[in-house]
């Protein structure tokens, strides 16, 4: 083997969000920048060297050069094995099961998740660790500390170019790359959690199931699960086939970007089921005939009747949310007697709770849903929770809401996406509502009263490390609530999100529309937050 120490520059950009580095096809084509940030992982990590790695992705454009590239610096930096999924095609979810199964050190995942594909479009990477789980916020430090200062990176020189599409055992170098299918043992894994054969009967007696696959990496396992194991028809699965560039769209499961979902939905011959996953599959969108499910009903539901499904029938040890995610969760764990943890947004925050057996279900507002059989969120598992759960049950998905809202009332629950083209401009406006804090509690503002503000802050409550200005929340007397938060997944400009939600107790009207009974609280967020006046923006440029 001949190595080549290459001398590179550092990138200054190179800091991994909540879920990796995520920047425009563009900027990660430029010379060594997948190569200089690979790099960093194993100067930040040095523990990786003479173990084994899983890779993979959601198939977007520039990923099999990227592939090739990673490959380049793990084989030159002494890694034993290489698992890369056939074709690089590997969800995230299915990854981090594969991470832990294989007993990996850790693996490689290239994806921008929902972003958009294609030339113009958005390209990720980010690193997972031995749990399966994503790096800590103390290893993504490590890693952008190193690639701001990185001045040499390792190559293989003559690697030869594997064949990417072709199972078996090919050498790259001294490295073993393992091209693996990772379909089957993710179905099987599912097959040991849901009742297949009562979904098989269900599916027999004439449920049916609409699933838009997005044209991203879900579309094979989502065929080999309902299809060939549970015997839906093909058709059931919308954009089925990977596309480089996702078809055009945006690969993120929601009202706005799944409008066509949506508006079948609202059929009076709409399937008994429809639900759509994103590009790396591991959100999830679940809508019954005439209604969609929120997040955070999905996660209370679920978690309501997780004695029904097998893998769970033992009970929960605990359950998570991220701050911003709806209360209807609390109110699920207070009757079950368990733990409900409130964690920052990311799912990393999670996984050290899962890790620890403290929990068994988790979920955040951004369509995210998961369990403990991985240490990532899974859209497909959430779609089979939901069908196992309505062939259970033999009840409809607007049957189920409506007997939960009876039992625990409902928390009516909106997301106002603002899209602020300057980021400064988003900053000013957080920075705004963080100066006003300690004169918020006892303020009335557009005709609601406040009663407990803060930016909140995490502890947790496995290894103690603290995570600060997670974002605002502001408690109102009326027994509502609202949360602004800057997202971290944008690639350019700023999204800051406005949550808006209010709790209905059992007993009352719960057929109102979301938008209706919140608007109010916009009203008051608008107030708060002087969004408009210092953005010049008139609304949000979307509700979800």
């Amino acid at each position: 083997m001949s190595v080549t120490i290459v001398p590179t520059r550092a990138f200054a950009d190179q800091r991994p969000g909540t879920a990796g580095l995520r920047k425009r096809v563009a900027v990660f084509k430029q010379p060594f920048y997948v190569e200089n940030f690979v790099q960093a992982v194993f100067d930040a990590h040095p523990d990786l060297k003479g173990g084994s790695l899983v890779l993979g992705g959601d198939g977007r454009y520039w990923s099999r050069e990227a592939i090739r590239s990673c490959l380049r610096v793990i084989a030159a930096n002494g890694v034993d094995k290489v698992f890369l999924a056939k074709g690089g095609l590997l969800t995230t979810p299915a990854a981090a099961m594969e991470i832990r199964a294989r007993g990996a050190s850790g693996g490689f995942l290239l994806t921008a998740s929902h972003n958009r594909g294609g030339p113009e479009g958005d390209f990720g990477i980010k690193f997972n660790v031995a749990t399966g789980g994503q790096a800590s916020e103390q290893l993504t430090e490590r890693i952008f500390a190193r690639s701001r200062e990185i001045h040499r990176l390792k190559l293989l020189d003559d690697a030869p170019e594997i064949e990417l599409d072709e199972l078996g055992i090919h050498a790259c170098g001294p490295l073993e790359v393992h091209v693996f299918d990772p379909v089957p043992a993710y179905a099987d894994a599912m097959a040991a959690l849901f009742d297949f054969d009562r979904i098989r009967a269900a599916v027999l007696g004439g449920l049916r199931v609409h699933f838009d696959a997005m044209h991203a990496a879900t579309g094979p396992f989502a065929h080999a699960v309902l299809v060939e194991r549970l015997g839906l028809d093909p058709k059931s699965i919308a954009h089925g086939t990977p596309l480089p560039d996702f078809g055009g769209k945006h690969p993120d499961p929601n009202p706005r970007d799944c409008a066509q979902l949506v508006a079948l939905a609202s059929r009076d011959d709409a399937p008994d089921l429809l639900a759509a996953s994103d590009g790396d599959g591991d959100r999830n969108m679940i809508l019954g005939r005439g209604v969609m499910v929120s997040p955070g009903d999905s996660l209370a539901v679920l978690a309501a009747n997780a004695h029904l499904l097998p893998g769970y029938r033992g009970g929960l040890k605990g359950v998570a949310r991220s701050m911003p995610t709806s209360r209807a969760i609390d109110r699920v764990a207070a009757k079950l007697g368990i733990p409900c943890h409130e964690t920052p947004t990311g799912w990393r925050f999670f996984c050290n709770l899962l890790e620890a057996g403290k929990v068994t279900l988790c979920g955040e507002e951004s369509f995210g849903t998961s369990s403990s059989h991985a240490r990532e969120k899974d859209g497909l598992w959430a779609v089979l929770a939901w069908l196992d759960l309505l062939a259970a049950t033999k009840r409809s998905v607007r049957e189920v809401l409506e007997q939960h809202w009876a039992e625990f009332g409902r928390d009516y629950y909106l997301r106002q996406d603002w899209t602020i083209a300057d980021a400064g401009q988003a900053k000013q406006v957080m920075d705004g509502l963080i100066a006003q804090l300690p004169t918020l509690a006892g303020r009335e503002v557009e005709g609601l009263t406040v009663a407990r503000a803060d930016s909140f802050a995490y502890t947790d409550p496995v290894d103690g490390t603290v995570s600060k200005n997670q974002g605002v929340r502001i408690e109102l007397a009326e027994g509502a609530r609202i949360v602004f938060r800057l997202s971290g997944t944008d690639t350019a400009g700023a999204t800051l999100r406005i949550y808006l939600e209010k709790h209905a107790p059992p007993g009352g009207d719960h057929a109102r529309l979301a938008v209706d009974v919140l608007a109010p609280l916009a009203e008051t967020a608008k107030a708060l937050s002087r969004i408009s006046a210092i953005t010049g923006l008139n609304g949000p440029g979307a509700v979800i």
